[in-house]
């Protein structure tokens, strides 16, 4: 049984850092992700490690955010010069590695979410 909860949302101002937090997932086969979920909006694939160990990440992240193994046991997304369009629920997710990196079909296992709020 699979089981991924996210840690490490909250509230910070524009500018600021947070580091999520979600346990590996312990199949070797799959790849794990963190995605987000404004309001009224499609869950969007944020950064995602690939089948090579490489890491994908997307534009509007780009430079800010860093998906990133901390151990063995956990994954992390550290996100930097937060801005107001980063609120959101972050979710972290399991996919098959050879699966799409940052498409949402990709992904079999997610976790509940946790909520960050970036106020200006």
């Amino acid at each position: 049984q699979v089981q991924l909860v996210e840690s490490g949302g909250g509230s910070v101002q524009s500018g600021g850092s947070l580091r999520l937090s979600c346990p590996l997932i312990r199949y070797s086969r799959y790849c794990m992700a963190w995605f987000r979920q404004a309001p009224d909006t499609e869950r969007e694939g944020v950064a995602a490690f690939l089948a090579t160990g490489g890491t994908a990440v997307s534009a509007s992240v780009e430079g800010r955010f860093y998906i990133f193994q901390e151990g063995s046991d956990t994954l992390k997304l550290e996100m930097n010069d937060l801005k107001t369009e980063d609120t959101a629920m972050y979710y972290c997710a399991a996919r098959l590695c050879q699966s799409p990196a940052l498409q949402r079909d990709s992904y079999e296992y997610w976790g509940q979410g946790t909520q960050v709020t970036v106020s200006s």
